[in-house]
């Protein structure tokens, strides 16, 4: 029975760095993801003033509650989504001139919602180049607080910013969220809070945040839960199987752990514990229709899986998908066609018909999510190759070594 470590969590890893600089005193992060994401928050902390001590297993952060270091500082976020959504709220929190900007990739990602919602606040804030999109100047004065409506229909990680501000604020905020997707994540954010010494309300569509910062603390990250699809995903696919994931089970923060259910509907055997998470292939997996709003994160492992499926696979309410890394929902519709496969698309679904994927060069789009998804189709499909496999450094860097012999043991167990 194969036991797969996975690595840290990047939503919890970048959680914790913000945290931790915006924390009372010095923070120990324990297990943290290591990738090119969360070193580009970590060396965007750094830009920032913020001492950042990193060991392979631990990091140290130096928290600073009035905000960075520096009165100037030019911070370049790479393609993270957390990173440029992130580390300009808390850089409003202090006093000084901020210039933040990205990848071509993360330049294309929108962020007006957020910085919308900023500027309401009374944060001085400018967009460079194209209104709602990096490049950007935060030209910061700390931030009042006060009363907020914002939109986080396209990216929860809007919401998670501003509640993050909350304590740093001189009065605290009270968010009105009109649309939410990803809901999940943020309850991580909120359990979060809670463990650095925050408090987070909420009445309905309402978040309430006091002021009065943050505790440093030690904090462990779980492994990452949408990492661990693909590995799930493995086991599902290929009958008698058996795949698991320590540190992931019913005490889990991450939602996207609810993946597993839906795998378990389609047939394969499933089982949570208290601090693990097992899926074994039954030889049977059947289509279904599931809405993945909560867990849109793991709709490309299941879209790269659902040609193996007895029935139509169809997955709805992703809209979301198509402003991540790519427009998630069309590339992998484009890449089963490649295969082979049948598939419609609609502006929040994608329909996948049963068939027998062929091999073919899948088309990246420089999206992490894209590779690791279809290496699993590559399971069950001889001649399946990547044009971009080096994007896996976003989030996995060794994903590649971790599957090929992942998949050497399951070879060996059929």
């Amino acid at each position: 029975m194969p036991v797969v470590t996975i690595p840290g969590s990047k939503s919890i890893t970048a959680r914790a760095l913000f945290l931790a600089a915006a924390a009372d005193g010095v923070t120990t992060l324990v297990r943290p993801l290591r990738s090119d994401d969360t070193e580009g928050f970590a060396e965007g902390l750094v830009r920032l003033g913020h001492r950042v001590g990193r060991t392979p297993d631990v990091w140290q952060v130096d928290g600073r509650p009035q905000g960075p270091a520096v009165s100037e500082a030019d911070v370049y976020c790479r393609d993270g989504a957390t990173t440029a959504r992130f580390l300009p709220t808390l850089a409003a929190a202090g006093r000084g001139t901020y210039r933040f900007d990205a990848s071509p990739q993360m330049r294309r990602r929108p962020l007006l919602p957020l910085t919308r919602a900023l500027r309401d606040l009374g944060v001085d804030l400018r967009h460079e180049e194209a209104e709602g999109h990096h490049p950007l100047t935060v030209r910061a004065a700390g931030v009042e607080g006060g009363e907020v409506t914002l939109d986080a229909g396209q990216s929860s990680q809007y919401l998670t910013a501003l509640l993050l501000l909350g304590p740093l604020t001189r009065k605290g905020l009270r968010i009105h969220v009109t649309d939410l997707v990803s809901a999940p994540y943020v309850d991580i954010t909120i359990a979060m809070m809670r463990a650095f010494g925050a408090e987070v309300g909420r009445e309905g569509n309402v978040f309430v945040v006091p002021p009065g910062g943050y505790r440093a603390t030690t904090y462990a990250i779980e492994p990452d839960a949408s990492t661990a699809s693909y590995f799930f995903a493995a086991a599902a696919v290929t009958p008698g199987a058996e795949v698991t994931v320590p540190g992931l089970g019913r005490g889990a923060l991450q939602g996207d752990l609810g993946f597993v259910e839906v795998l378990r509907r389609m047939g394969a055997e499933v089982s949570v514990g208290a601090d693990a998470t097992t899926v074994r292939g039954t030889g049977e997996l059947r289509g279904l229709t599931v809405a993945m709003r909560d867990i849109s994160d793991t709709m490309p492992t299941l879209a790269a899986i659902a040609p193996f499926a007895s029935g139509p696979v169809r997955i709805e309410d992703v809209a979301n998908t198509r402003v991540k890394e790519c427009d998630r929902l069309e590339a992998c519709a484009e890449n089963l066609r490649r295969l082979g496969g049948g598939v419609d698309t609609g502006p929040d679904w994608i329909e996948i018909r049963p068939g027998t994927p062929m091999g073919a060069e899948i088309r990246t789009y420089g999206d992490h999510r894209i590779v690791m998804s279809f290496a699993v189709t590559g399971l069950r499909t001889p001649g399946i190759s990547f044009d971009d496999p080096a994007c896996v450094r976003k989030t996995f860097p060794g994903f590649h070594e971790a599957f090929a012999e992942l998949r050497s043991v399951l070879g060996d167990d059929r």
